[in-house]
């Protein structure tokens, strides 16, 4: 059992990589890498969001929506948990961190229609119906990979930004041109693991 989860973990953060290898959560991807710690600071804001409410849709799915029979309602449940831990994070970033609250901006409030966490929460509860620990694990492995790929992107876009290229590709042109770039770099590693 540990090597499979290792190995969906790792699948998670490189070969399925939620942003370069299945484009969710694009939005704040593109938007928040132009500084590093504004990508951080949006990856571990995701990781938590992600792991949290992953946990919580668990819950909700095994514990209240199959005995009641209302499976069918997991959608709206599950966005409804997701708004509701985002919302707890936008309180908590304005009182303890509000550099970083002001960094993330609109972005912050979007994470909960961002569809990477949504999609994760489906994903691992509803379609592959993974346990307790795989949920939380996948969830957890997937925002480290959301994290790994705003951090690359930041890092790249500093470089670009100092670059000598032509008028027309500067800012977000040449912003989609670097993620297409890395997308087909992640592309290489699907089929190496699941």
């Amino acid at each position: 059992m540990t090597v499979s989860i290792l190995s969906v973990m790792f699948a998670a953060v490189i070969s399925n990589n939620i942003v370069l290898s299945q484009y969710q959560g694009i939005c704040p991807f593109l938007g928040v890498s132009k500084k590093m710690s504004s990508a951080a600071g949006m990856g571990f804001a995701v990781i938590f969001v992600m792991a949290i409410s992953s946990v919580f849709c668990w819950l909700v799915y095994n514990y209240i929506l199959v005995p009641l029979e209302l499976g069918y309602l997991y959608t709206m449940a599950f966005i409804l948990v997701i708004a509701s831990l985002v919302q707890m994070l936008e309180m908590i970033l304005k009182r303890f961190s509000p550099t970083l609250y002001s960094a993330l901006g609109v972005y912050l409030p979007l994470i909960t229609t961002n569809c990477a966490i949504l999609g994760t929460a489906n994903g691992a509860v509803v379609f592959n119906s993974y346990n307790f620990v795989y949920t939380f694990g996948v969830s957890v492995a997937t925002g480290v990979g959301f994290l790994f790929a705003i951090c690359l992107l930041a890092g790249v876009r500093l470089k670009t930004d100092k670059a000598d290229i032509p008028a027309c590709f500067k800012g977000f042109p040449i912003t989609l041109i670097t993620a297409a770039i890395m997308a087909m770099a992640f592309a290489g590693f699907s089929g190496i693991l699941a």
